[in-house]
């Protein structure tokens, strides 16, 4: 039942995404505060980062969880509430954020113990798809609907708002993994241990960014980029965006199965960088089919970046230690989501081509970085 927790949690992170041009024509916004509504869940995911490692460790698992799943559907009803309200938009998304930052964060130390020693990817591959599989129900769901019925800014949100609800009692019968620690602190800590810093800041580290910075800009940017080019089609290409970037994770099992560990980090960048480039290209000459496979890629990237940081951060936590450390690495990460309205506010300074260009650029030399890294293990 955590798998169906993470996922319930997940799709109502994306119910919103495909909306974003809705909202833009609803409330006379300009590509930055349409991008906002996106970026402020980053925001939320911070502060509860911060705080939500050292609370589980604490207290255990379930109490964190299961109390923010509940905020998830709450966090659906204002936006439903708020879709005439641009501060009620972002209050919502800033929930949405505060969930995610607890329940994925938290969740991901959860699954690890559930399944035990040993099975570090295991636990990361599965916990990756399906928090990928959610994100990607989401706007699936929300475009098909606005396709076919009415009320798409208030039916889709309910939806999420009634599974919720269904799946609460069944994830409260998930076995806590955690004893409580009375004394445990509760200030912020990264819960880095000593040995594995320089594995931590110099591998983890330069990734963990572009873990949300290419699905994000794959899905939120690129089709408020394109909407002008798409013929009435906007939502539903938006919401095949963000499907194709969540779902592509399915992908990343077979490529992780088959690349060796080392590789993995920089195979992920690959594609990434490849994505921005196919993204790039569609922006610049107005061939909005070209977002399709730039998302798949900007999927994929994300997928095999998580899983690879995921197993380093299981070998390289304790018991004491894994909660604070996989929030960390959600905490380093999801700043990534906010490449969309950099990459908007950069654009505004020069042209949005000229920063998609940039941003590409500086994704392309961390890739060569993280193959020279892996080379030099295979040299050691």
């Amino acid at each position: 039942m955590l798998a169906a927790t993470l996922f319930v949690v997940s799709w109502g992170t994306n119910v919103s995404t495909p909306f974003l041009v809705l909202y833009q024509d609803r409330l006379d916004l300009n590509r930055s505060a349409t991008v906002g509504i996106f970026v402020i869940y980053v925001v939320g995911i911070l502060g509860a980062l911060l705080v939500a490692g050292p609370l589980s460790d604490r207290y255990g698992r379930r109490p964190l969880v299961l109390p923010f799943v509940m905020l998830s559907a709450l966090a659906s009803l204002i936006l439903v509430f708020g879709r005439d309200s641009f501060v009620l938009l972002l209050l919502g998304r800033l929930l949405l954020g505060a969930v995610s930052g607890v329940v994925l964060g938290v969740g991901s130390a959860w699954m690890l113990e559930l399944l035990g020693k040993g099975n570090e990817l295991v636990a990361a591959l599965f916990t990756t798809i399906i928090t990928f599989l959610g994100f990607g129900f989401g706007p699936m769901l929300s475009a098909l609907y606005e396709r076919f019925f009415d009320a798409p800014l208030v039916v889709p949100f309910l939806m999420h708002v009634g599974v919720t609800l269904l799946v609460l009692p069944f994830a409260a019968r998930i076995p806590e993994t955690h004893d409580p620690i009375p004394n445990h602190p509760i200030r912020v800590r990264l819960g880095v241990p000593a040995e594995a810093r320089n594995d931590f800041f110099g591998i983890v580290l330069p990734a963990a960014v572009w873990v949300f910075a290419f699905p994000s800009t794959a899905f939120a940017l690129f089709p408020v980029l394109l909407s002008e080019a798409i013929d009435g089609s906007e939502v539903l290409i938006a919401g095949a965006c963000g499907t194709l970037t969540s779902w592509a994770s399915l992908l990343a099992r077979p490529v992780v199965g088959r690349v060796k560990q080392r590789w993995l980090l920089s195979t992920g960048m690959a594609a990434g960088v490849v994505g921005y480039i196919f993204g790039t290209v569609a922006f610049a000459f107005e061939t909005w089919p070209l977002a399709l496979p730039a998302a798949v890629l900007a999927g994929l990237a994300s997928a095999i970046i998580t899983s690879g940081c995921l197993k380093l951060l299981g070998e390289m936590a304790d018991d004491e230690s894994r909660g604070k450390l996989t929030s960390t690495f959600y905490l380093l990460a999801y700043p990534g989501m906010a490449m969309p309205l950099f990459i908007t506010t950069l654009g505004a300074v020069w042209s949005v081509a000229s920063a998609l260009l940039l941003v590409t650029a500086v994704a392309a030399l961390l890739t060569l970085r993280a193959a020279l890294l892996a080379r030099s293990v295979v040299a050691a």
